[in-house]
């Protein structure tokens, strides 16, 4: 982010109440009332990552989308991954890439076909000339007040997205991962205190917090790094395509001390921080981002 200066967080960004608002899935941050802030306008790169080559999985909004923005402004290669569905927003990632001077990739597809998690990784070490740094941000989230309401397809959907897509892309891109590459997940508070209405995603959060430290572990003796990012309530599209009620998108974060939902740009410096070198003893760790409430 800029750096210097003071700021309150409490009156960083936008509080809620917010419009009603919902969107089909998976939603674009585009149409978003406010637009979520990933950094565009006030991240500012000092070249931690010069000469990296990263895979960033939804990259095309939220988390992924800040991430991208910035390993770009700090002197990586980006390739970014989204569903066709995703490319408007995608399009503005691109440009983002290209103006900090960077090699943009996107390749849209589904995660949830273990042949395209293949290709993507082989595409990326085509285009990019090798990969050293996967993001593995991409999740499904679709709220339902009940376990009866959610069907074997939506938990089959919710699974293959947000624990095969990992396994999948991991084994691919392990092979090309030398000594001082990164690996970061984004699991979520919902893995230290899930919702009653996210049963299925609540629980994929948890495996992937437990396969950050499982992999660290078997990672370490290769030089690797594994951590993961646990946000809270974060304003992005995820919200307003079913991944919460749209009663509580009104309110959304207000529940938190600071009283307002965090944008994806304040997350941006804790996946720079995990692409480094200077980050180099820090693995099987997780960072939050609850704005005051959850854990770790």
């Amino acid at each position: 982010m800029a750096r210097g200066g003071m700021q309150d967080p409490r009156s960083k960004h936008p509080k809620p109440p917010f419009p009603a608002q919902s969107q089909p899935w998976p939603g674009l941050a585009g149409r978003m009332q406010p637009r979520p802030d990933h950094g565009e306008t006030s991240y500012v790169g000092s070249g931690r990552l010069r000469g990296r080559k990263a895979l960033i999985t939804g990259g095309d909004s939220g988390m992924g989308r800040a991430a991208a923005i910035a390993y770009a402004r700090e002197g990586a290669d980006v390739a970014i991954n989204y569903l066709p569905q995703e490319e408007p927003d995608a399009r503005e990632v691109v440009q983002l890439i290209r103006a900090a001077g960077r090699r943009a990739v996107p390749i849209p597809g589904d995660l949830r076909d273990e042949a395209f998690c293949q290709h993507l990784v082989a595409e990326t070490v085509r285009q990019l000339g090798g990969l050293d740094i996967l993001v593995s941000n991409a999740g499904r989230q679709q709220s339902k007040s009940s376990i009866m309401d959610v069907t074997t397809a939506d938990f089959d959907a919710t699974m293959k997205t947000n624990i095969y897509a990992p396994f999948w892309i991991i084994k691919a891109a392990l092979p090309h991962l030398a000594p001082g590459s990164a690996i970061i997940a984004t699991t979520s508070e919902q893995a230290y205190d899930p919702s009653p209405d996210l049963y299925d995603y609540a629980q994929t959060k948890a495996a992937t917090m437990n396969f950050v430290k499982s992999l660290a572990k078997q990672f370490g003796s290769r030089g690797i790094r594994v951590n993961g990012v646990a946000p809270g309530p974060i304003w992005t599209a995820l919200q307003v395509s079913g991944g919460a009620p749209e009663g509580k998108v009104v309110t959304f974060g207000a529940t938190t001390p600071l009283g307002r939902p965090g944008q994806p740009a304040e997350l941006a410096g804790i996946y720079v921080r995990l692409a480094e070198d200077d980050g180099s003893y820090t693995t099987g760790n997780v960072y939050g981002a609850g704005g005051g409430q959850g854990q770790p």
